[in-house]
């Protein structure tokens, strides 16, 4: 028992443990599909289709066609990554996503495993054994951070994952700085903080929060660490070094103005929001039921009768909540015993993390369950300083030893659980509204997946409830036309396509998108053979919003249909030269100039576009059928074997080829080939039959 016992106390046994239970629970998600913003950044974002890429992917934000100014480029290269490796399957993608948790959660404990011990020996009123516990108090730690659900959106959401890719590189790059404190020899040492200080930035550039892992390194080094102040100075300089290099690589996108939910409150309220903010990140971590990502601590006034009065009743007992975390906060750092220092060091960790999500700034959002992502390992360092004062008295022991074990397996319980809510868009927003989720966001996104597929009938109430909610939301305002629309009332649906549009130009600097409303407009023209009307309208939407492809393509082909090809080239590669890197807009122009019998313009265009998705066909497939038509008939087939490269389980790929081949006078391969379109649509069909 003893051998078994100091067998587990073995750091890689207990590191292989934390990424064990870290992949078990999250286990359901690894299955779940596209949700909310994954729809963009995972399966429509050009900058994560081609290495090609990746210096482009520094001059850009997050997302390209939103007012927003995240600025996350090591996000997108993950992106970039998972499709070199994974091609687009979704299983991949989730596997990444925790991995980079499960990873995160064994550098946090190496990282501890060196903080914990050293801050004990600082302490006035050490006591014996309390240093060689730090080990197992880092385990427990990032154990009980591992599976905490609270930071499910984090882990289970595909766009989720910066938080765990700023803890990642954050966390690498602290244990090198360490370890180059150990270090004798002077080019190593060098080496390896020349590391760390990558490591942090690449920490910044995956989440702006690593500013605050920057300013937690930094406390540690000016209050715990017994350095030499020469070399903390130096450390500093470093690390502005770093911070500077961000900011220089931040600078490289258009500046954009980042639209938040300003609140415009005074002090008073403000400190009210920041107490009910704290009892609520408080109450998570200890009891964290009723999760979803549309959290807020603002009780609505527009919800009347009782559902208005709890609401405002839970908004105050939250208050109270936050007051007695922050008491308590306060009281342990102001208790004098053993591990006094571990809960200074914890409590500050969780002051330095909170302060800038605790709407003390205007954010586009109260509260949200994955901003406690970093917040909540300096609460857990702060309660591990608080047991370590009543592990003495042996029944406490014992109390713990029962205890600590049954609530670890609670929280994975409910991990496993919640991991089970992103399985698909519908699940995901009927869960989070029967979770308490208030904003209409979550009830328009259900109304367009219910309207995705055709339930009209569930949808249609939701949607007009959001829209008497939010008259001036021009997205819902356009979800509700677009249904009315589908459901063959066109009288109501121009009238809600009309007011969108209205809507739309008077808030789109306040929501993402809006240009949907003009192209909407226009297309409900276009079926109106009102071909003119179209036109002027899509014209005046890229006015307004210029550089948003959809806008460009619809208007091309309205050109292209009414003038012919040649009047709707300047409109496409005026976006093709400003977007180099836009691979659909290079396949229309291909296709332009194709028309326009400009073949060796076409085939660059082509050629261009199929070096912008390295697993992307469509590029190729009209480049053979190019070099086709022009008897180029060797080229196409090299053309075409590349494209069967790229795909090789799709039966089309296949089809062509047999065209190219026969055409050749290679008809046996042919037949082969004709062959593997049967045998690929058989096992197709077998597939959607066991499903």
């Amino acid at each position: 028992m003893a051998r078994l016992g100091r067998w587990v106390r073995l750091t890689w046994v207990q590191a292989c443990a934390l990424a064990l239970i870290g992949f078990v629970v999250r286990f359901p998600a690894l299955q779940g599909d596209l949700i909310w913003d994954d729809e963009y950044l995972v399966r429509e974002n050009p900058m994560t289709k081609s290495p090609l890429l990746v210096i482009e992917t520094f001059r850009h934000h997050l997302f390209l066609d939103s007012s927003s100014a995240h600025y996350r480029p090591v996000q997108n290269l993950s992106y970039c990554l998972d499709y070199l490796v994974w091609k687009g399957d979704l299983y991949g993608y989730h596997l990444t996503n925790v991995f980079l948790h499960a990873a995160s959660a064994v550098l946090l404990f190496c990282l501890l495993r060196r903080i914990l011990p050293a801050l004990v020996l600082r302490g006035k009123h050490s006591a014996k054994g309390v240093g060689a516990s730090g080990s197992a108090g880092a385990f427990w730690i990032a154990l009980l951070w591992v599976v905490h659900p609270a930071h499910s959106a984090a882990i289970d959401y595909l766009s989720g994952r910066a938080d765990s890719l700023a803890a990642f590189f954050a966390c690498a790059g602290w244990l090198l700085h360490l370890q180059g404190k150990t270090v004798t020899t002077r080019w190593m040492r060098g080496a390896l903080y020349a590391l760390a200080c990558a490591c942090g930035l690449l920490a910044l550039c995956s989440r702006e929060s690593a500013l605050i892992w920057l300013a937690i390194f930094l406390l540690h080094l000016f209050a715990f660490d017994s350095s030499k102040p020469r070399r903390k100075w130096a450390v500093v300089a470093a690390c502005l070094c770093v911070v500077a290099g961000y900011f220089a690589l931040r600078a490289l996108p258009e500046a954009r103005d980042d639209k938040t939910s300003a609140t415009g409150s005074p002090a008073v309220v403000r400190a009210t929001l920041m107490m009910r903010a704290l009892g609520d990140y408080g109450r998570l971590l200890v009891y964290p039921a009723k999760l979803h990502m549309d959290r807020t601590v603002v009780a609505p006034t527009t919800l009347l009768g009782n559902a208005g009065w709890r609401t405002g009743v839970r908004a105050e007992y939250l208050s109270l909540l936050g007051l007695l975390v922050a008491s308590a906060l306060l009281f342990g750092a102001c208790w004098k015993g053993s591990a006094r220092t571990i809960r200074v060091f914890g409590a500050g960790w969780f002051l330095f993390a909170f302060l800038p999500i605790s709407n003390l700034v205007d954010l586009n959002a109260t509260v949200a369950e994955h901003w406690l992502y970093l917040p909540s390992i300096g609460l857990l360092i702060f309660g591990y300083g608080c047991i370590v004062e009543f592990r003495k008295p042996r029944w406490a022991c014992v109390g713990l030893k029962l205890a600590l074990p049954l609530f670890i397996a609670a929280l994975a319980t409910r991990s496993y659980v919640r991991s089970g809510d992103w399985l698909n868009s519908e699940t995901f927003y009927r869960n989070s509204l029967a979770s308490g989720a208030s904003k209409p966001r979550i009830a328009l996104n259900l109304g367009l997946v219910l309207t995705a597929k055709g339930k009209y009938a569930e949808a249609e109430p939701l949607l007009r409830r959001v829209v008497a909610i939010e008259p001036d939301y021009p997205i819902a305002i356009n979800a509700l036309a677009h249904l009315l629309y589908r459901e063959g009332k066109m009288d109501e649906a121009n009238k809600y396509f009309a007011e969108s549009a209205k809507v739309a130009a008077q808030t789109r600097t306040e929501y993402p998108r809006t240009w949907i409303a003009a192209l909407n407009m226009a297309h409900l023209r276009y079926g109106e053979k009102d071909f003119t009307g179209a036109l002027q309208i899509v014209e005046r939407g890229v006015r307004d919003y210029p550089g948003t492809w959809e806008l460009v393509s619809f208007q091309s082909e309205l050109l292209r249909q009414l003038q012919g090809p040649k009047a709707a080239l300047p409109v496409v590669e005026e976006f093709a030269r400003r977007h180099w890197w836009h691979a659909p807009s290079a396949i229309a122009l291909g296709k332009l100039f194709s028309e326009s019998g400009d073949v060796a313009q076409a085939e660059a265009a082509f050629r261009h576009a199929s070096r912008l998705d390295v697993y992307g066909v469509e590029a190729l497939n009209l480049l053979a059928l190019l070099e086709v038509r022009h008897n180029h008939l060797d080229a196409a087939f090299a053309t075409q074997g590349r494209a069967v490269s790229r795909q090789p389980d799709q039966p089309r790929q296949y089809l062509l080829l047999s065209d190219i081949l026969e055409k050749m006078g290679r008809t046996q391969e042919a037949h082969a080939a004709l062959a593997q379109v049967t045998q690929l649509s058989s096992l197709a069909g077998d597939e959607k039959h066991v499903n």
